[in-house]
């Protein structure tokens, strides 16, 4: 019986979450149409020039024309962001955890973590150039810097959020902090970090980009940086449409990472929809 139940309840969880994603997408893909239409129709109609304003058929046709450099800065943006994401992640984790068995940590680093979210990056990043060069690390900290908090807020917060009863019957049937922790705390948070980290890796991409814009021998920022110098607009906003490309596929990755990490999350959203 349960060989034969197995494929149906398969089918049914999947199907209504793909129309679901589908139906959620058709709304923002109409919105991006009609601003787009408008956009070529005001350029047409106004006759700006294209150095103010190019039309999107010019920024396509000169993207695509110049993608062999647009493509290599991509991919030195691509791999600054996934570096400097991954140190942020690796740091949010392990001061959430810490933070969570230590009340006194709570209390002195969350204060910390909420006044590091008030210094401007726009002053913060020029300042890393300076003190350590036009290498990876000023990029890395920048993207740490513009990533951490969300993540580590989340997890702290998932964290607190465990249920009490679940955690005192552990500790009554003799479970140590740390069982409790994985069975119980852990759990409770990681849903709560999955919403932070979609928030975070698009902070890490637009983190990424103002790094290189201020100061890097390779990368979209840099890239946007010259053409904007030689008044080629229709380059840079081919290098943002990348940069949005490469934001909206990174997000989209965190859904399928959450369904084979924590696949009840899925579940679970499914009923509240």
């Amino acid at each position: 019986m349960s060989t034969s139940l197995s494929p149906d309840t398969s089918r049914g969880t999947t199907a209504p979450g793909t129309s679901s994603l589908l139906r959620r997408a058709v709304p923002a893909v109409v919105v991006v149409a009609l601003l787009v239409v408008a956009w070529q129709v005001y350029v047409t109609v106004s006759g700006i020039r294209p150095q103010v304003l190019p039309s999107p058929l010019r920024v396509i046709q000169q993207g695509w024309r110049a993608r062999d450099a647009i493509s290599g800065h991509a991919s030195a943006t691509l791999q600054v962001t996934l570096i400097g994401f991954a140190v942020s992640l690796l740091f949010a984790w392990a001061l959430a955890v810490l933070v969570d068995f230590s009340p006194w940590l709570r209390r002195a680093f969350v204060p910390l973590f909420v006044v590091s979210q008030t210094l401007p990056i726009i002053a913060i990043a020029p300042l890393m150039i300076i003190w350590f060069g036009f290498g990876l690390l000023p990029k890395i900290l920048v993207i740490a810097l513009a990533t951490f908090f969300p993540m580590t807020i989340g997890l702290i917060e998932g964290f607190a959020a465990a249920d009490r009863e679940a955690g005192a019957l552990l500790r009554s049937m003799g479970a140590s902090r740390w069982q409790e922790f994985r069975y119980v705390r852990l759990p409770s948070a990681i849903p709560r970090f999955f919403t932070a980290l979609r928030i975070g890796i698009t902070y890490a991409v637009v983190g990424a980009v103002f790094a290189e814009y201020v100061g890097a021998t390779s990368g979209l920022g840099i890239y946007m940086a010259t053409q904007k110098n030689s008044f080629r607009t229709d380059l840079v906003l081919a290098a943002v449409l990348v940069t949005a490309v490469i934001s909206v596929s990174l997000y989209l990755l965190t859904f399928a990472v959450e369904r084979v990490v924590a696949p009840w999350i899925k579940n679970e959203r499914g009923r509240h929809e």
